[in-house]
C-alpha cells in the first residue's frame, strides 16, 4: 500500500529497502500470517480458506492445510490478486525493528489493522462533532431539528 504524502515524513529514508527485506528476504514472498504468495491470483472461499496451487491443498486463514467438505459448491470460489505489504505490528511507522514488522497480504493486513481503523473512525467522528459544537449556532440547530421533526409528523399523517 502506498504511503500517503502527509505521512511520508513518519517513515525512515530507507523504508523501501527495509520493506523489501522483510517481504522478500525474510518472508520469501509469502504472507507471514496465512502463506499466500505475492503477485499471484489465489482462489479462495471468502472465509479465509484458499487454494495453495504448489501444495495442491486448501489452507486456512492461518496457512494450515484444511479439508473442505466433499460436496461444496464451486460457485463459492472467488479469486483475489495478492499483494504483500510490510505492516507495523504496533502501528507506529517510526518503529522499524524487524521484530515489529511483518509481511502481510491484504486480508491479513486489514484484519490486523481492524481495531486501529475502528478507533480512527471514532476519532474522526468525534472531531467532526466537536467542530460542529464549536461553530454551529445552537439556536439555529435546535430550530432545524424541530423543523425536521415537524416534517416527519406531517409526512406520517399524510400516509
Amino acid at each position: 500500500m502506498p504511503i500517503r504524502p502527509e505521512n511520508r515524513w513518519l517513515y525512515p529514508i530507507d523504508w523501501p529497502q527495509i520493506s523489501d527485506h522483510i517481504r522478500f528476504g525474510r518472508a520469501g514472498g509469502r504472507c507471514e500470517q496465512c502463506g499466500r504468495p505475492h503477485k499471484r491470483r489465489v482462489a479462495h472461499l471468502g472465509d479465509g480458506r484458499w487454494w495453495d496451487v504448489e501444495a495442491r491443498a486448501w489452507r486456512s486463514g492461518r496457512g494450515r492445510k484444511v479439508k473442505v467438505a466433499a460436496g461444496f459448491s464451486l460457485d463459492l470460489v472467488r479469486t483475489t490478486y495478492v499483494v504483500l505489504a510490510c505492516a507495523h505490528l504496533d502501528h507506529d511507522p517510526g518503529n522499524c525493528r524487524p521484530a515489529n514488522l511483518a509481511a502481510l497480504c491484504q486480508r491479513c493486513h486489514i484484519l490486523h489493522d481492524a481495531e486501529e481503523h475502528r478507533w480512527q473512525r471514532w476519532w474522526n467522528a468525534f472531531r467532526f462533532r466537536a467542530l460542529r459544537d464549536l461553530y454551529d449556532d445552537p439556536v439555529a440547530a435546535r430550530h432545524k431539528l424541530q423543523l425536521k421533526q415537524q416534517h416527519k409528523i406531517i409526512s406520517i399523517s399524510i400516509r
